[in-house]
């Protein structure tokens, strides 16, 4: 597919994030309050002011919710109406008093996050804590070849790119690993990932075909860890606390039939995965992704490049697992793909592993180093998917790091 062409001028740079072949989903405030939109260029369509020829409850709320739970159908003849709205001269006289400036909006969550699911499912960040923590030999557990691993993380915690982030406190070890203490995490990293939003519900058990269709977008996502707080709680159960602080995503819902000409194959399987996780055809996209660092008032560092198609295990693979336990699905739900790392050193997707451990210090651009993020970093995730001329982008996925929350008398004492 090539770059199709738009009335709105913009939109055919072949640079922007948002031609349209993207037509990405959102929902932002102007100055009249939140309103769903579609970026278009450096522009946002308000969707309730124009004839898209659907039920306008659909655009009613500032939520993607309603549209997603109205089903695939609806999805194809929204996505067919805007993209002739915004091409055809004819519609150009109606349709452009109502597109607004993205300069001057404020971008809001765009959906409603009714479940959140994090999984650990990119091998080369695997094999790279394994590593560390486990050595070569002993990297991997002994499931993780043959299942998606996950765990269940806080709905409540998802926040729209911009939002700023406060240094968690929480239970660290102390000197005596009997004792802990209360502190503010001295190892707070970030984590490169993909979610993917569940458009469609499911009460039993779902193939990897029908999961894959029940996939209305995608979006960038930074998992923030903890993982001094995690290092002390993760057995036996797994992350908590180290994850609880915020997860941050991208404000622009990229659909799948946006994605649909990136489609890539997962890597060869190193053991037979079960028939119920088996794939019937390319389930992962080509979208490069890379992970910026600026300090507090200096310049940006690129500290990682890597790709999604590195992931082992792909979105509809995850959910079909999801399922298998008969776990219902619903309308709003987030997967979060887990750490995107690729095999080169300046591809891994946290500073757990770019610092291996803390051993290792990263320069950046400035001449500083860190280990871990320091009060004051930014951080912002951007991806693209690249066709002939144009590229399917998410837009920045971002947020800077303040100084830990003073804690209440009570709790110091």
């Amino acid at each position: 597919m090539t770059l199709l062409r738009s009335w709105v001028a913009s939109a055919n740079s072949g640079t922007t994030d948002f031609p349209l072949n993207n037509l990405p989903y959102g929902v932002f405030d102007a100055g009249a309050g939140p309103r769903m939109g579609v970026a278009i260029g450096d522009q946002i369509l308000d969707l309730a002011a124009v004839d898209h020829r659907l039920d306008p409850e659909l655009f009613a709320h500032p939520s993607w919710n309603a549209v997603m739970a109205a089903g695939p159908k609806v999805w194809a003849a929204l996505r067919a109406r805007l993209t002739e709205l915004l091409s055809d001269e004819a519609h150009r006289a109606s349709v452009e008093p109502h597109l607004l400036p993205q300069a001057g909006a404020a971008m809001l969550m765009p959906f409603t996050v009714t479940e959140y699911t994090d999984f650990y499912a990119g091998k080369n960040h695997a094999v790279n804590v394994g590593t560390m923590f486990r050595g070569a030999e002993n990297a991997l557990p002994p499931n993780w070849l043959s299942i998606p691993i996950g765990y269940n993380g806080r709905a409540s915690s998802v926040v729209v790119s911009g939002t700023p982030v406060p240094r968690p406190w929480g239970q660290v070890k102390g000197p005596d690993e009997a004792l802990p203490r209360l502190a503010p995490s001295a190892r707070f990293d970030l984590e490169l990932e993909m979610g993917a939003i569940v458009g469609q519900p499911s009460t039993g058990m779902v193939s990897v075909a029908e999961a894959d269709a029940m996939i209305f977008g995608y979006v960038l996502l930074n998992d923030w860890s903890a993982r001094d707080i995690q290092a002390w709680e993760y057995q036996p159960l797994g992350p908590f606390q180290s994850k609880a602080t915020a997860t941050t995503i991208s404000p622009w819902i990229v659909t799948t039939a946006a994605l649909e000409p990136f489609r890539v194959s997962t890597p060869d399987r190193e053991r037979p995965l079960l028939p119920y996780l088996r794939e019937p055809g390319p389930m992962l996209y080509d979208i490069a992704l890379e992970v910026g660092l600026a300090p507090e008032g200096g310049a940006e560092t690129v500290i990682s490049r890597t790709n999604y198609r590195e992931m082992y295990y792909s979105a509809a693979q995850q959910l079909a697992h999801h399922t298998s336990s008969g776990c219902a699905m619903r309308v709003g739900d987030l997967l979060g793909s887990g750490t995107i790392s690729g095999t080169r050193p300046d591809s891994r997707g946290s500073l757990l592993e770019l610092s291996w451990g803390g051993k290792e210090p990263l320069t950046l651009d400035t001449g500083e180093t860190r280990t871990f993020l320091q009060d004051g970093d930014r951080l912002t995730l951007r991806g693209a998917a690249e066709g002939p001329g144009y590229r399917i982008g998410f837009g920045n996925c971002a947020g800077q790091i303040l100084p830990a929350a003073d804690l209440p008398a009570w709790a110091k004492e």
